[in-house]
């Protein structure tokens, strides 16, 4: 784990291709926006590149319907730039709270030589009746990837409307629900089959690095929620080395986990994590009853940490009665253990050679092309100065930490921070958010401390890192 620039390279499967979701594109613009390129860069570069597909079809009359999203947005650029050479007019809805970015282009929008027309309502729609009917080509700027859920008025109008039109539909990255689309104009990478794709100047390492956008990912806690919501999670660990199963522990606790139970022959007085005495110098044969009743009640469960080299036969028996968990530290050997439905290993370089017989190189893609080919069925962390993560399929990297994080514990606290994560998550985000945030809290602690860090110091750090989003929207 460790911070450092990353020159721009050439890598198999970068950039991705294909549809993507709607909650990893938001991910993707938001990390291009920390990476330096404004929101209002890249809704000109969107306009710019809807109001040439515009362009090509030559048409005479053009109606741009704006929402009040940054769709809308998106829209409203393209009008501007389409005020040249073509009459251009503007329904845009005038009702509800305009995004910032939004707004800013209606402003500027409202200096510019295209019919504005503001509607509210049914009323106000049907008597711009004549907009429609007069259209050659309808951009359809209306919700983009926001939408959810049916229509309402007067959005339900405003679609009827375009669709009893003989005008061409142009979706702006994605139709509206309910609007024929003759044509889709996507951003950066298609949302849905069919749609033509340009490019609006999103950094390559937006998507293949992870960012904080990728920490939208992660959905807020309801007010109704109830105890146990965030998931049980079970550490098995410790006998030789006695403080990483409590420091696995305490970063699932901290990353969001409601309960968090340690079973372990060594005790550690912290109140916040529930013991459960495993008699004996080391995890054996003769607790795997005990476990796998533990394990089949937790959400997630990690194993490995501090657990020394005498009890991979446990691990191995209990594994298959895991729901989901994320094997570190001792627990990679071979065999390699798996869980029911999802897995994470977070290997180092000398673990990973150890469970593949691979020898990995100094150089970052070389290394990721073997991990990613190695063949391990599950999601892989490996750490190092820059993490990689893969499924055998995806590759992201992650950058942040920092030389300090040397110490050891701090992979025990990032393995508890995944198996929180994957209570919720796919095994392959929450492994990314994990390397990302475990990073984060690793520069600020190295920042406060410098060369003293403990790994314990990164625990407390680790919801001011992770749950960003819900501290900023306060």
């Amino acid at each position: 784990m460790g911070a450092g620039y990353m020159k721009p390279f050439t890598f198999d499967g970068y950039p991705e291709a294909g549809i993507i979701s709607p909650a990893r594109m938001r991910a993707v613009g938001r990390n291009a926006i920390a990476l330096g390129v404004t929101e209002l860069q890249l809704m000109e570069s969107a306009g710019w590149a809807l109001a040439e597909m515009v362009r090509a079809t030559s048409p005479a009359r053009v109606l741009v319907l704006c929402g009040r999203g940054n769709n809308g947005g998106d829209g409203m650029v393209a009008a501007r730039h389409l005020q040249y050479g073509m009459d251009t007019d503007v329904l845009y809805l005038d009702s509800g709270t305009r995004s910032s970015a939004c707004g800013h282009q209606l402003a500027a929008l409202k200096r510019c030589r295209v019919g504005l027309y503001p509607f509210s309502c049914q009323n106000e729609l049907e008597s711009l009746k004549i907009r429609f009917s007069e259209a050659d080509i309808i951009i359809d700027a209306l919700l983009g990837i926001g939408a959810s859920g049916d229509l309402r008025e007067p959005l339900k109008t405003c679609v009827r409307m375009a669709n009893a039109s003989q005008a061409k539909i142009i979706a702006a990255d994605v139709p509206t629900p309910g609007m024929r689309a003759d044509r889709i104009c996507a951003f950066h990478r298609a949302k849905v089959e069919g749609s033509t794709v340009v490019d609006i100047g999103i950094p390559l390492e937006a998507e293949c690095c992870v960012g904080p956008g990728d920490l939208s990912l992660i959905q807020p806690r309801q007010n109704k929620a109830h105890k146990g919501v965030g998931g049980e999670v079970l550490v098995i660990g410790g006998g030789p080395y006695q403080g990483a199963p409590y420091l696995a522990g305490l970063g699932a606790l901290r990353a969001g986990a409601d309960i968090v139970r340690i079973a372990s022959p060594v005790f550690e007085p912290i109140p916040d994590l529930i013991f459960e005495r495993l008699e004996g110098g080391k995890i054996g044969e003769e607790h795997i009853e005990r476990l796998i009743a533990l394990a089949e009640r937790a959400d997630v469960v990690v194993c490995g940490n501090g657990l020394g080299t005498e009890s991979h036969a446990v691990v191995t028996t209990v594994a298959p009665h895991c729901k989901r968990a994320v094997f570190d530290a001792e627990a990679l050997r071979l065999p390699l253990p798996a869980a029911q439905e999802a897995t994470i290993y977070t290997p180092h370089a000398g673990e990973f050679t150890r469970i593949t017989g691979k020898s990995l190189p100094a150089d970052t893609i070389g290394r990721a092309t073997i991990a990613r080919d190695a063949g391990i069925r599950g999601t892989v962390l490996l750490k190092g100065h820059i993490d990689i993560i893969t499924d055998g399929t995806r590759v992201r990297f992650n950058r942040t930490g920092n030389p300090a994080m040397t110490v050891g514990g701090t992979g025990d606290v990032l393995a508890g921070i995944a198996s929180a994560l994957l209570v919720h998550l796919p095994a392959f985000d929450a492994a990314c958010i994990a390397a990302y945030v475990n990073g984060r809290a690793g520069e600020w602690v190295a920042a406060e401390r410098g060369g003293g860090m403990l790994a314990s110091d990164l625990v407390d750090r680790i919801p001011a890192e992770l749950f960003r989003n819900e501290t900023q929207a306060e």
